[in-house]
């Protein structure tokens, strides 16, 4: 067949060259253009992407993750004790690795795993391996959800009929008593795997945060292990618990750019980051606004704007913004010095175990400034098993035996930990200062630390507005402790500093929008009553935003109606103008502001409550009023929720249980709902 008449390139003759000859003459510049480009492309793109440090990106495509059977690990790796964990804060998850753990002190061995990395109905499978068992630290968050990376465990749950018959379980749950649905996961996974066949072989262990979550947790171990050992026939052997789970390799030449420098080290590492944005890929926003926002007092109160343009990164009215903080640059010194190290060492900590999935604690090669700088949390009471495991390097023998009575199950172990720990507040740097003969080497003290977590702020604005920024309201964490030192607020303390210059380069702070049920109602002209606080205004701002915006389309508003308070009206009245403002342009309805100590007798939110409590029934029991409330769990929110149930007892003629069973039905309905923190 002819070839076909192609076109003749720019710059040839097409009287010199037959039909066929052009077509070849045409090829041949066609592909030499073509590994030209190529080259091109490898020389000062490719080589360009293999000088950037080498970040494996923190989220792997769930397809990828989902290829790996948990089951099949456990074969080749022999294993028998799996231990699940879902884990908001880290602090589930550091249960979970405690538990894997302890499995070779009884001749058994485990692994922790994240549920969001495996197939999770394979779980009907473990009877395949002998002597098998699945344990699960799960804590609950908000209103009784599962954390993030169980959610989709949960829905599995829920809509599986799979025959767990032969699987053995237990559970830990991680809660907190100040909230409503107290334990909600632990306990609803616990009955689940039951009603799916699974055999129970010991007792639902539930924490309480409010309390003593630390001593819940060694009181629930204590028990498990010898039942462990009766259900499966084994005995504990003289195997140290103590061993490394991690080696240490010191890197003496080492090319810098491959070596990790923190979080925003990371994200400025690439030249466009790429949505989406999560706990796992956060965005780097810029500061554009930090004031102040009171205009006295002892207390830093602070607005801050974080610029998400261009991210791609949308929210909701009522949605948290997570911050990946920098711990105090003074606290790392001071640990270097104390345990005569240079920070600025390069190293890695290497898993032992070549199997498992986390071949690092934190992200490695890095430096220990970086480590303690951006990993590690070092501000925070450190917990039993790191004490524990610090002992050994106490030269002084009453100093070790300190740590170890305190990391033990005794009663009076416990008490003291909880004194002079937990109560008095000392951090890692605190207790080594008070035990001088404590000098851990520093990368053991790396491994045992638990990771430094980010912090959760209601976002202060609306996108309806502000659809390329996040406002953060927050007041700056500071306290003297009963040890008579002073401790700061990790991510507080750090914001407060990152304050955009007027020309330059503005910092820049890792954040992702974390969705909550927080919700506006669906229709304008449903009222609201919305309770908050202190700081616990923030997501009422953007809730009132909202409003304001609607208002300006032309919908009709329901009454919107706040009750706010703080502690001084000339000092720390927040947003006062803007509030004012809104009242005055009718879009709220209500401004209702406790200033507690403007006189003798503090006067707080629920006393307001309970003064306009004809007005508050009203709107609850024949406006159909939706109600919000957000700050403190531990206090506040329960004797505001005290408040509502007088009302309705009073005004709706019930008795207390029917009042409690009324408000506690508003709940169950939406139109009562709570953002709080303990």
């Amino acid at each position: 067949m002819e070839a076909p008449e192609l076109p003749v390139p720019e710059g040839l003759d097409s009287s010199a060259v037959s039909s066929e000859d052009s077509f070849f003459s045409f090829f041949d510049i066609f592909l030499f253009s073509l590994i030209a480009a190529f080259t091109v492309y490898w020389f000062f793109f490719r080589k360009k992407k293999e000088e950037i440090p080498d970040y494996r990106p923190l989220q792997t495509p769930a397809a990828t993750l989902r290829e790996t059977s948990f089951i099949e690990k456990m074969k080749k790796t022999g294993k028998n004790i799996v231990v699940f964990y879902g884990s908001q804060t880290g602090t589930a998850e550091e249960f979970a690795n405690r538990l894997s753990k302890d499995t070779q002190r009884y001749g058994m061995r485990g692994m922790a795993t994240d549920p969001e990395e495996y197939d999770m109905s394979e779980l009907s499978r473990l009877t395949e391996i002998e002597n098998s068992l699945a344990m699960f630290c799960v804590a609950t968050y908000g209103e009784g959800d599962p954390t993030d990376n169980a959610q989709d465990f949960y829905d599995w749950l829920q809509e599986t009929d799979a025959d767990l018959s032969g699987v053995k379980y237990t559970v830990f749950g991680l809660g907190n008593k100040t909230y409503e649905h107290f334990n909600a996961m632990g306990k609803y996974l616990d009955k689940r795997l039951e009603e799916l066949g699974a055999e129970r072989i010991f007792d639902l262990g539930v924490g309480d945060d409010d309390g003593n979550l630390e001593e819940d947790f060694i009181t629930w171990r204590e028990q498990f292990w010898p039942a462990l050992c009766e259900y499966f026939g084994v005995e504990a052997t003289d195997e140290d618990s103590s061993i490394r789970q991690y080696e240490l390799l010191v890197h003496n030449d080492v090319n810098m750019n491959k070596v990790y420098t923190g979080e925003m080290g990371r994200l400025k590492s690439y030249e466009i980051q790429k949505p989406p944005f999560d706990a796992k890929n956060p965005f780097l926003a810029s500061v554009s606004v930090n004031r102040k926002l009171n205009k006295g007092g002892e207390r830093h109160l602070m607005h801050l704007e974080l610029d998400i343009s261009g991210s791609k990164i949308r929210y909701d009215s009522g949605d948290h913004v997570a911050v990946f903080p920098t711990n105090d640059a003074k606290i790392v010194t001071d640990i270097g010095k104390i345990l005569n190290t240079d920070l600025d060492i390069v190293f890695s900590l290497n898993n032992l175990d070549e199997e498992s999935n986390k071949k690092h604690p934190f992200p490695c090669p890095t430096t220990y400034r970086t480590a303690l700088s951006h990993y590690l949390d070092i501000t925070n009471p450190p917990r039993t098993n790191v004490l524990y495991e610090l002992a050994q390097y106490a030269s002084d023998s009453k100093a070790q035996e300190f740590l170890r009575k305190m990391a033990s199950s005794s009663s009076d172990g416990k008490s003291q930990y909880l004194k002079w720990v937990v109560e008095d507040r000392r951090n890692i740097l605190a207790i080594l200062q008070d035990l001088p003969s404590l000098r851990p080497p520093i990368d053991h003290l790396c491994e045992l630390l638990p990771r430094l977590q980010a912090r959760y702020y209601s976002i202060a604005s609306s996108s309806k507005v502000h659809a390329d920024s996040v406002h953060v309201c927050a007041v700056v964490v500071e306290y003297i402790t009963k040890a008579g030192r002073t401790n700061r607020g990790v991510a507080t303390t750090w914001l407060r500093h990152q304050i955009p210059p007027e020309n330059g380069h503005r910092p820049t702070v890792p954040v992702y929008v974390r969705k909550s049920q927080f919700r506006l109602p669906f229709k304008p002209s449903t009222p609201i009553i919305m309770v908050g606080p202190g700081t616990g205004i923030a997501p009422f701002i953007g809730f009132i935003q909202e409003r304001a915006w609607l208002q300006q389309q032309g919908k009709q508003l329901g009454e919107t109606v706040l009750y706010c308070g703080c502690r001084f009206q000339a000092e720390d009245f927040l947003y006062q103008e803007q509030l004012e403002q809104w009242q005055q342009e009718g879009v709220l309805t209500q401004l209702n502001v406790a200033f507690s100590r403007d006189q003798p007798n503090k006067v707080y939110v629920q006393h307001l409550l309970k003064k306009n409590k004809e007005n508050v029934w009203h709107l609850i029991h024949d406006a159909n009023a939706h109600i919000y409330i957000c700050g403190d769990a531990k206090n506040m929110a329960r004797d505001v929720q005290n408040a509502f149930c007088e009302i309705v007892a009073e005004l709706g003629n019930m008795t207390q249980t029917q009042a409690v069973d009324y408000v506690k039905k508003l709940m169950t309905k939406g139109r009562y709902s709570s953002d709080v923190w303990s």
